[in-house]
């Protein structure tokens, strides 16, 4: 399975529209070569470089298996989407960009998408990140991942 962006590519920067300087609004993400037996697929974003540990910047998930993609501002919540996001450390659903201290140097936001086995993650009704990793992952057929670097 192979997951590109049209925003950036791996090990790029990420332009300061997709982050807290810019619209904060998440980048396209596309993909390809599904494995058929998957279900569905959880996108998941974290920045492992954070100063406090892990940061969580968006899970997505429920995402149906007919999706090969989703465009740019999919990662704020709307009425109707086909997909659920979770809380983020941020403290609210969808996508918070990337926004690391200043002077910290650069940080490696890692954008993963997992396939899965189910057709839906059997969680609580207001989830975190975390929580949709955990869930994912006793489902998991296989991951791709797109790494965006950012610095202020």
């Amino acid at each position: 399975m192979k997951l590109t962006s049209s925003a950036f590519s791996d090990g790029g920067p990420i332009p300061p529209r997709f982050t807290c300087d810019g619209e904060d609004v998440s980048p396209s993400l596309q993909w390809s070569e599904a494995p058929p037996e998957t279900k569905s697929f959880a996108l998941i974003c974290n920045d492992p470089d954070a100063p406090a540990g892990i940061w969580h910047h968006w899970a997505a998930y429920d995402i149906p298996v007919d999706l090969t993609g989703l465009p740019e501002g999919a990662g704020r919540p709307t009425r109707g989407e086909r997909f659920k996001h979770a809380n983020n450390d941020f403290g609210r659903a969808g996508y918070g960009g990337p926004c690391p201290p200043r002077g910290h140097g650069p940080h490696h936001y890692h954008f993963r998408l997992l396939a899965l086995s189910a057709t839906s993650l059997e969680i609580h009704k207001t989830p975190s990140c975390q929580d949709i990793e955990r869930a994912a992952r006793k489902h998991l057929i296989v991951e791709a991942g797109i790494v965006g670097l950012y610095h202020r």
